[in-house]
């Protein structure tokens, strides 16, 4: 038995039939399913079972990333006869209570001055540390933003600049940041030499698709293979005006320093875990769930339009899987704004995604869809994501909206505040990229 989500020893559940569901199940039954892949990331589930033996010397705690401070908590719970100093930097809103180990907070997704004295502070915990000593870092989606030190020369008001650029370029994750480690000493294995000959542990919760170490928190502890010719030819592609201090460090700079050989990186939590842990829950409530990968990346609007095509599929033919099913995906999708055209409205990725989704649909019925950022937040706004039905479009016209004009204006966020279909989780104090679930009768 292979499949990943079935449990050897578990009762198959009743086939549920279409009968069965009404709106309110089918809204129920996709947020059960969106918990549970959230409850599977949480770091009190997950960051004991990887803890690394206890040290004959000091354990120095660092780390960054929206679920820094609970990972902080979850291993202070873990080791509460250890002694331990150092400290964390986490997102406003997502600090979680430490007895030992400091928790600092500072701006996401761009850096401020409290994410450069995180830096500093971090440099200095780890400095002059011994053999006998280990450090474990704790990382997790955000650190890119929430932990900095830009090279000399570089200003942060240079990284903040840059950082817009990337975000409203459409870049990707990956490419961001490596245009970002390049320009930075504590990114792409910065940190881990600071705290040689000292043994670094590196417990990572991944937000990114492909689970590549180096992108996640920009991979301070992660040695970098990376040149400076590959930050400026990212810049180039998409067209982003570098400030004179900038463009002086990646034409000349040789790199950090790559980490020591005592370092290790384990991930804890990822994309596609708790994908399977949604899978187990969807079949417990009586439906086939088919994965249909973790890494799913374009803009956001694009996915939409696919996800739709690949859901009447499975609502008309019973292709790639017959219903009643959930088809699951997860990965990190973007929104390029046209920085010469009008100001764009609110919304994030998931509720653009999801608007695209309902407008390809036409109303299609026996179809309804969520999607969220695990984190809690799509974006900027307050909402982790929204949910559709099969009567979404016809609801919101009746409140006023024009969903394709929406769409057009990226104020996805609007449509969905206006019809009450926003999904509000708060901070759920970890990150593993995105969730979206179609549910199909």
């Amino acid at each position: 038995m292979n499949d990943p989500t079935i449990h050897p020893f578990s009762a198959a559940p009743r086939q549920s039939t279409p009968a069965d569901w009404t709106d309110t199940h089918a809204r129920a039954t996709l947020r059960r399913i969106l918990d549970a892949a959230i409850h599977s990331a949480l770091p009190d589930q997950v960051l004991a079972r990887y803890l690394p033996p206890r040290p004959k010397g000091r354990c120095v705690v660092v780390g960054a990333g929206k679920a820094a401070a609970s990972m902080a908590a979850a291993l202070e719970r873990a080791w509460p006869d250890v002694a331990m100093s150092g400290c964390v930097v986490t997102r406003d809103g997502h600090a979680a209570p430490t007895r030992r180990i400091r928790v600092l907070e500072a701006a996401h997704p761009v850096p401020d001055d409290r994410s450069v004295a995180a830096g500093r502070i971090m440099m200095a915990e780890v400095a002059g540390l011994g053999h006998d000593d280990l450090v474990i870092a704790l990382i997790s989606g955000g650190g890119s933003a929430l932990l900095e030190l830009p090279k000399p020369g570089v200003t942060l008001d240079d990284l903040r600049t840059i950082n817009r650029a990337l975000l409203h370029s459409g870049a990707s994750i990956r490419d961001m940041n490596v245009v970002r480690r390049h320009l930075s000493a504590i990114k792409g294995g910065g940190l881990a030499a600071a705290a040689c000959p000292a043994r670094v542990v590196t417990l990572a919760i991944s937000d990114v698709p492909g689970d590549d170490l180096l992108t996640i928190a920009s991979g301070p502890t992660v040695a970098d293979p990376t040149t400076p010719a590959d930050a400026r030819a990212i810049i180039a592609h998409y067209g982003i005006a570098l400030p004179e201090a900038a463009r002086k460090v990646l034409e000349h700079d040789a790199g950090p320093m790559p980490p020591s050989p005592a370092n290790q990186v384990t991930l804890i939590a990822t994309p596609l875990m708790a994908l399977q842990a949604a899978a187990s829950t969807a079949r417990a409530c009586g439906l086939t769930p088919l994965i249909l990968g973790d890494a799913l990346e374009g803009e956001s609007r694009d996915a939409g339009t696919l996800m739709a095509g690949i859901a009447l599929s499975a609502r008309l033919h019973g292709l790639p899987v017959a219903g009643p099913a959930v088809l699951l995906s997860g990965g990190e999708t973007t929104v390029s704004i046209n920085p010469a055209g009008p100001a764009p409205g609110r919304g994030g990725r998931n509720t653009e995604f999801l608007l695209s989704m309902a407008c390809a649909l036409q109303g299609q019925k026996g179809i309804w869809a969520i999607a969220a950022d695990s984190d809690g937040i799509d974006g900027t706004e307050d909402a982790a994501g929204a949910i559709i039905t099969p009567d979404t479009l016809a609801r919101a016209e009746k409140v006023g909206c024009d969903p394709r004009a929406a769409l057009r204006a990226h104020d996805s966020y609007t449509v969905f505040r206006q019809m009450g279909d926003l999904v509000m989780t708060g901070p759920t104090l970890t990150n593993v990229n995105d969730i979206r679930a179609v549910l199909v009768l």
